[in-house]
This record gives structure tokens, C-alpha cells and sequence, in this order.
């Protein structure tokens, strides 16, 4: 059985950056089945098109590497969950990384991540340089 990864908005940038997170991430991506949320292509479209990169590159890169799960009710109402419990222990966790965590969760996937807010989270994979 092949390992499976929800990729986040931090890890998809790294990625496209070329980093070596950003190789990391690839290698394991290699290495497994490839999901990322809906709400992480927006996270990531904005921040390309705010640095004035190539919008059209960059979606393309995500959807033809990895499967985009949908941001519908389900998960909607997981996330929301998420957020609220998270935000206990991590006052800032965004309700994208709550999506994130709960397409993971969703999918039995582990988050590939560098993102701080997952840093302790056991669907969590934690890379950094």
C-alpha cells in the first residue's frame, strides 16, 4: 500500500519555489498518492499572483500532480470542528490549515508540511531545511 499525502498551501510554494523543502516535498510525492484541498489552490493562486508569478504555471502544476478534493459540506463541517479545537492550543491555526487537516484526515493522508501551526500534529509530516 502506497503512502498517501495532503499537501498544504506552505509545502505547494516550497515546491514551486524549487527549495530543497521544496524537493523534499517532491521526493515524498513520488512516493505516494497526491491530494491537495481546494482551498489550498486558492491559498496558492493568490500568493503566485500577489508575487505577480505565473497564475496558469502554477494551477497547472497543482492539479496535474495531485488529486483536488472538493471543499463541500463534509469536510466543511469537519474543518469547522478542527478550527474550533485547534485554536485552543494554536490561537492563529487558520481555518484553511483546518480544511487541510481535515482532507487528511478524510483521505487517512498525512499533511506534508513546513507549516508551523502543524508542527506537533500527528497527521502531520513536519519538513523543514
Amino acid at each position: 500500500m502506497s503512502d498517501k499525502y495532503v499537501i498544504d498551501a506552505y509545502a505547494w510554494i516550497e515546491y514551486l519555489k524549487g527549495s530543497d523543502v521544496g524537493r523534499k516535498i517532491r521526493s515524498a510525492m513520488e512516493e505516494g498518492e497526491v491530494y491537495t484541498c481546494a482551498v489550498t489552490v486558492a491559498e496558492v493562486i493568490s500568493k503566485v499572483a500577489r508575487e505577480e508569478g505565473d497564475v496558469e504555471a502554477a494551477h497547472n502544476i497543482l492539479t496535474s500532480n495531485s488529486t483536488i478534493l472538493d471543499a463541500d459540506e463534509e469536510i466543511s463541517k469537519e474543518a469547522g470542528i478542527l478550527h474550533a479545537r485547534m485554536r485552543k492550543d494554536v490561537p492563529d491555526f487558520g481555518l484553511a490549515d483546518a480544511y487541510v487537516l481535515a482532507s487528511a484526515k478524510k483521505t487517512a493522508s498525512k499533511v506534508l508540511t513546513g507549516d508551523i501551526h502543524f508542527k506537533g500534529v500527528k497527521e502531520a509530516i513536519f519538513i523543514r531545511s
